[in-house]
């Protein structure tokens, strides 16, 4: 199951990595460089928790009706079948040191290639569409509604090295006063969008039959 969801993760994340703020594409919006507001309509924490993980879900729902509609799901997890089961065999063929094994699985390699490249268009094409509804929500909605934070963390969830992908305000931003942060490991609106999403996205995809489970 792990491994089946490595790629559509990825999508996602990839989808989801431009929305977080400094640094991220909403840098350039209002004068603090994040995703949010000072005076937002919807005020107090549950209420935004709950308000930005409806939006997560409707997304979701979204992305899955456009998935299925785009992609023929049943060609996607024929070859995606077939792709795993030929790098499975030819990774064991590498670790047993099989010479003649590999000779036969190297005479697939340009048509398993091909496959590898149409399974990858055949996902993103469907980003192609969502991508811009989803920007076009985070930049005119989201920011009207909700506070740059939404909640507090206990702990940092900052577990990705440098300044990339921040989820939490670090000590260091909570310290600045033209910072949007006003307290160590608050949580960004953006990222409770993103972790909203993750935990939703999996049983979208079971309901929608749009999961690369091939179990």
């Amino acid at each position: 199951m792990i491994e089946s969801i490595d790629f559509g993760f990825l999508m996602f994340f990839i989808d989801n990595i431009y929305l977080q703020g400094d640094g991220g594409i909403f840098d350039f919006v209002g004068n603090r460089g994040a995703l949010g507001s000072e005076d937002p309509i919807v005020k107090g924490a549950i209420p935004t928790l709950f308000a930005v993980s409806a939006f997560g879900i409707v997304l979701n729902i979204f992305n899955s009706a456009v998935r299925k509609k785009m992609v023929d799901q049943s060609k996607l997890k024929r070859i995606t079948k077939e792709t795993r089961a030929y790098q499975k065999e030819r990774m064991a063929a590498m670790r047993a040191k099989d010479q003649a094994k590999i000779n036969e699985l190297s005479k697939k390699s340009a048509y398993m290639n091909k496959m590898s490249m149409e399974m990858m268009q055949m996902n993103m094409r469907p980003m192609m569409i969502t991508f811009v509804p989803l920007i076009l929500i985070f930049y005119l909605v989201l920011p009207q509604l909700f506070s740059y934070t939404v909640a507090l963390s206990p702990i940092s969830l900052n577990v990705i090295p440098g300044d990339f992908f921040h989820l939490t305000c670090t000590a260091e931003q909570a310290a600045d006063p033209d910072n949007v942060c006003t307290q160590e490991n608050a949580l960004y609106l953006w990222a409770w969008y993103f972790l909203s999403s993750i935990a939703f996205s999996g049983i979208i995809m079971k309901l929608t039959k749009t999961s690369m489970d091939l179990s």
